[in-house]
């Protein structure tokens, strides 16, 4: 059983009251603290909660020796309600981030993930909070393609900053892939991004409203997740701690239980993304500068779906191991 405790703050001469589970991390109280006053964790400056320094973003609340009833003081600023520009949306900076984790290559911290009590809180509660609309019912037998779109099947800086058409940010041969897995598979498009940007870009893509044989009509139906249901979690690499959103597959799982560890492949080109999930991660190479010759003669996703193919008739999918996944699709026969 989970442990919680009651703190008190105040704050521009006001006070609040906030509960916060032992598992809870320093994160997840800014985060509070911020929803609370539009403080921005950066510029947070929390007096009285412990002595001396409050210790990083990963540090868990059970190990500061709160008691019920603690007070304390912040200080800030509260940000503005500016709208933003959309090319300098605040996911951007997290889509892009270069610093990766192989979650394949350390299984124990893969497990420790799962395992962790707040990890499991955060998946209840986006799943009780998810609402999914279909318009029609998934099809009965098929296996689940999650598919990422940020630089798995879009190069999104030139379609957000307009530099280049949205037909030449897709990655080549997009269509031809959906409509060569669609008859196995069914697909939850996973974004980490807002669903407004979202349903932008399928748009601007032609995956939604369009006329393609796997489109997302009133005949079809396609799984859509924005970054509603991500949360963040903390890994380390070369020994050094970091934040980073996850796609918790459970969710999934949970609203839809047809599909499970079995049954379920997720595209992405970020690793860190697999942290719950890495038996059913599919990593896959970045796709960008979408107005090169090197990027217009990528066939990627042909590749993808030789190998999606191959194992679409595979009873146990978790008995798989993706990271070969090219070394498979090399040694296949030719069509």
């Amino acid at each position: 059983m989970e442990k919680w405790i009651s703190l008190s703050f105040t704050w521009s001469g006001r006070s609040f009251t906030l509960e916060i589970a032992h598992s809870d991390r320093i994160f997840d109280l800014k985060a509070a603290l911020f929803s609370m006053t539009d403080v921005p964790p950066e510029r947070q400056k929390i007096l009285g909660l412990v002595k001396g320094k409050l210790p990083p973003e990963d540090g868990r609340i059970g190990d500061l020796g709160l008691v019920s009833g603690k007070k304390f003081t912040l200080v800030g600023t509260p940000q503005g309600r500016e709208l933003r520009d959309p090319s300098r949306m605040e996911l951007l900076s997290d889509v892009v981030n270069d610093l990766d984790v192989d979650f394949s290559a350390n299984p124990a911290a893969a497990e420790s993930h799962k395992n962790d009590q707040r990890n499991i809180r955060k998946i209840r509660e986006a799943t009780e909070k998810l609402k999914i609309n279909l318009i029609h019912p998934l099809r009965e037998g098929k296996r689940l393609l999650v598919l990422d779109i940020d630089y798995t099947i879009l190069d999104t800086k030139p379609l957000t900053s307009g530099a280049l058409p949205p037909s030449e940010c897709a990655r080549p041969r997009l269509h031809e892939f959906l409509t060569a897995i669609y008859p196995y598979y069914d697909i939850c498009i996973w974004s980490q991004t807002s669903w407004i940007w979202l349903e932008t870009k399928l748009i601007e893509l032609g995956m939604l409203g369009g006329s393609q044989s796997y489109q997302v009509t009133t005949q079809k139906s396609f799984i859509f997740l924005d970054k509603t249901p991500m949360f963040t979690v903390f890994s380390k690499r070369d020994g050094k701690s970091y934040s980073h959103h996850v796609k918790p597959l459970q969710v999934i799982w949970n609203h839809f239980p047809q599909f499970n560890t079995k049954n379920t492949i997720h595209v992405d080109d970020l690793g860190r993304n697999f942290a719950l999930n890495p038996r059913q991660g599919l990593k896959i190479s970045a796709f960008r500068d979408a107005h090169t010759p090197r990027a217009m003669a990528d066939r990627e996703l042909d590749d993808l779906a030789k190998y999606l193919l191959h194992v679409a008739i595979v009873e146990d999918m978790e008995t798989l191991n993706h990271k070969d996944w090219k070394r498979v699709v090399r040694a296949l026969p030719p069509h």
